[in-house]
């Protein structure tokens, strides 16, 4: 039997998880198994599935009808007996010693949040998204350590844990809250630097756009129903509004970032927040008139 289950949920994105494959092919051992889940792509998965035939011996494509990447997850966990729970994201490119190390961790009952870097996939300079994401995106150390959850883009856990914990829920943030869980249970939640993978950064604002509007409605849907929840996801609306000039400087000074970069990235700064803080009031005054 594997030692672990290294599950990938996938939708409508097959040429960044032939990438993902690709770097992930020269690691495999038979302590690892993998599953792809996919969840009702539209896009022709024939070449996904030569390319698991031909080099990831063992290897699933498993089809999972309900929506969401937590149903795929919760369905690639489902599929397998292995001790130990390895989740990547599809458009994820893990380094060249990803597995060796979550191999040397894994055997406890614990969660691992891993590093997630961010590269660009166009010429530079960069557009203002991608600014932006090269500046704020996925800061891993800081959510294991300050905020209390690992993105699941790299997460490690046993199937202990897994068990104890229950599945990821749809349509919430599902990072957060099961993190969140497992740690109630007891589960120890760790950072590691040297698990490192990388994500490409959103190109445009409609990319960018749809990930974070989905970000705020799980996250309004994680907060609370209730009046005080309702009135505090208010006030938090006004504080993602004043922290977009706040977090000026940060763009301003970043190093990786050219002088048009740091002008693009700061519009999208304040463009974004701005968005946030409206949504999140709507929801909450929306949510106020139907109690």
């Amino acid at each position: 039997m594997a030692r672990i289950a290294l599950i990938i949920p996938h939708y409508n994105d097959t040429a960044r998880l032939a990438t993902c494959l690709g770097a992930l092919a020269p690691q495999m051992t038979e302590a690892v198994e993998l599953i792809v889940v996919d969840n009702g792509s539209t896009e022709d998965l024939g070449p996904i599935e030569a390319l698991l035939q031909g080099r990831f011996p063992g290897a699933r494509l498993i089809h999972e009808p309900g929506k969401g990447a937590a149903f795929a997850r919760n369905r690639g966990v489902a599929e397998t007996t292995a001790p130990d729970l390895l989740f990547l994201d599809a458009d994820c490119v893990p380094g060249p010693d990803w597995l060796t190390t979550a191999l040397s961790l894994a055997g406890r009952d614990r969660v691992v949040g891993g590093r997630v870097d961010v590269f660009d996939e166009t010429p530079p300079p960069r557009s203002g998204p991608e600014a932006f994401e090269t500046v704020f995106a996925f800061h891993q150390k800081t959510y294991v350590e300050g905020k209390g959850f690992s993105v699941t883009a790299n997460l490690l856990t046993s199937r202990t844990v897994f068990d104890r914990t229950g599945p990821f829920i749809n349509a919430l943030s599902e990072d957060l809250d099961w993190c969140r869980r497992a740690v109630a249970t007891g589960a120890p939640l760790v950072y590691e630097d040297a698990l490192a993978v990388a994500h490409p950064t959103r190109q445009d604002w409609p990319a960018l756009r749809k990930k974070w509007l989905r970000l705020t409605e799980e996250g309004f849907a994680t907060h609370g129903t209730n009046l005080p929840a309702r009135a505090s996801w208010a006030l938090r609306a006004g504080a993602v509004l004043v922290s977009g000039p706040a977090h000026l400087p940060k763009v301003l000074h970043h190093d990786a970032l050219s002088a048009v970069e740091k002008r693009r990235g700061a519009v999208t700064l304040l463009r974004l927040r701005g968005s946030r803080a409206v949504w999140m009031l709507r929801q909450a005054l929306r949510g106020a008139s139907k109690m």
